[in-house]
């Protein structure tokens, strides 16, 4: 068997973690058909094949399963490794891969992040918005950010952010057609926006109020998966929408949209940064979590 340079092998390490040469392409700085040829080759010293590659997907073999296997850790050895030099460094530095939810990117995320490239000017931050549960130690992010019930135990947690709010809110027009509820019971029968989740399953509304807790199977004509689009189809007139208090706080100021259930939406703790719990943290991670827990 032919030598194989670690280059090399970093390209089919970038390929079988986001099982995408696109995307793997875009990690590495180089052409989707580089990357192609630079398997092949991995492939031809090997004999064995790796990837099974059709126009839609890209599966690894199971010869590729066991080689991803052994090299992810041998890789990311390496990286730490060159992450404790780091601390003969005045400043972190480096690149920072954040994996967030739409609505927490805009509000709790990149704010931060603006801030915090202001103060670290040598560490560079790429957030991907992806609203699926993302594998972010798989997908090769540092950290990602979510709710709290929606990390998964075996990862380390710091709020990010304010503490949120949900709001209800419709046009002014709507209520002239439709009854203004007072319990989240009135909610039945009247038209709403539904949010869908990409795994298919509906988001059903949550309310408390004096330790009673209510959720309610929102129904409408419109379902949608992009609560920003919710505000707009709200603006519309087209039903009641359940977005974040952040989202609307303009549009109710002005009278473009009409809050109702406001005492059975109390504030709840918001979104979290979370990443794995391993002995060497990045330094930029480090970096931006002291970011993160500092005052104000």
């Amino acid at each position: 068997m032919k030598r194989i340079d670690p280059a090399s092998l970093s390209s089919f390490l970038a390929i079988a973690t986001h099982r995408s040469f696109r995307k793997a392409a875009g990690e590495l700085g180089v052409t989707p058909s580089a990357l192609s040829h630079a398997l092949q080759g991995i492939e031809e010293r090997l004999g064995v094949r790796l990837v099974n590659r059709t126009t839609r997907s890209v599966a690894l073999t199971e010869a590729g399963e066991r080689l991803h296997a052994r090299l992810r850790p041998a890789f990311q050895d390496i990286r730490d490794a060159l992450e404790d030099l780091n601390v003969f460094r005045g400043q972190p530095m480096g690149t920072l891969r954040l994996n967030a939810a739409r609505q927490s990117a805009h509000l709790a995320l990149l704010p931060l992040v603006t801030r915090f490239l202001r103060a670290y000017p040598d560490v560079s931050v790429e957030v991907r918005v992806d609203d699926s549960l993302t594998d972010i130690v798989a997908q090769g992010f540092d950290a990602g950010v979510r709710f709290g019930e929606q990390i998964a135990a075996d990862m380390l947690a710091a709020p990010l952010g304010p503490r949120q709010r949900s709001a209800i809110v419709a046009s002014p027009e709507y209520f002239q057609r439709h009854p203004v509820p007072r319990t989240p019971q009135d909610l039945r029968g009247l038209p709403c926006i539904r949010f869908r989740f990409s795994s298919g399953l509906y988001y059903r509304w949550e309310f408390e109020r004096d330790g009673e807790e209510v959720l309610v199977e929102a129904e409408g004509p419109l379902t949608l998966n992009d609560q920003g689009l919710m505000v707009d189809a709200a603006l519309a007139g087209v039903g009641l929408a359940y977005v974040f208090e952040a989202q609307v706080t303009r549009l109710l100021e002005e009278g473009r949209l009409v809050r109702v259930l406001e005492d059975w939406c109390p504030a709840y703790a918001g979104f979290f940064l979370y990443y794995p719990s391993r002995r060497q943290l990045p330094t930029a991670l480090r970096a931006f979590l002291d970011f993160v827990k500092a005052p104000t």
